[in-house]
């Protein structure tokens, strides 16, 4: 299992980024190759269901995934959500925190990922993929138009 974190800070209020990182469609704006489909009425909250899928033509693979924890941020206290990713072919899990820091939010997001058939020498190259991917999804999602990199910085992690 190849697990990575990406840590980011953003001008953004707690309530902005929470809203920008759990609209699941607009995360294929950031994610090269990538269509997402919302399978459930309601497109966010516990429940919701949806899929990502990357490739082109018969190339592409499916990740669908569910949301099974939703913690709304609220004062004081952070958001937090966990979608569990349910294919066959890309499994594991995402947590995404929200938390309130003095000049904007802190983002955090740590994902398991696995892929099937994958041998498991290649979890370092993978976290790596991962952390970039989804490392350039955040800041996209994040961007508040100033610039690529004016609207965040890079924590550690």
């Amino acid at each position: 299992m190849a697990v990575f974190r990406v840590v980011r800070t953003t001008p953004l209020s707690v309530d902005q980024a929470w809203r920008r990182l759990t609209d699941w469609p607009g995360h294929a704006a950031h994610v090269p190759l990538t269509r997402i489909s919302v399978l459930t009425p309601e497109a966010s909250g516990e429940g919701t269901c949806f899929v990502a899928r990357t490739g082109l033509g018969p190339l592409a693979v499916d990740d669908p995934m569910e949301v099974v924890r939703w913690e709304v941020p609220g004062p004081g206290r952070p958001g937090r959500c966990r979608l569990e990713k349910r294919g066959r072919t890309i499994m594991g899990w995402a947590e995404i925190e929200v938390r309130e820091r003095p000049l904007g939010t802190r983002v955090t997001w740590v994902e398991e990922l696995r892929v099937r058939r994958l041998p498991r020498a290649l979890d370092l190259v993978l976290a790596r993929a991962g952390r970039r991917v989804f490392g350039r999804a955040v800041d996209g999602l994040l961007s508040t138009g100033a610039g690529p990199r004016s609207a965040y910085r890079h924590g550690s992690g």
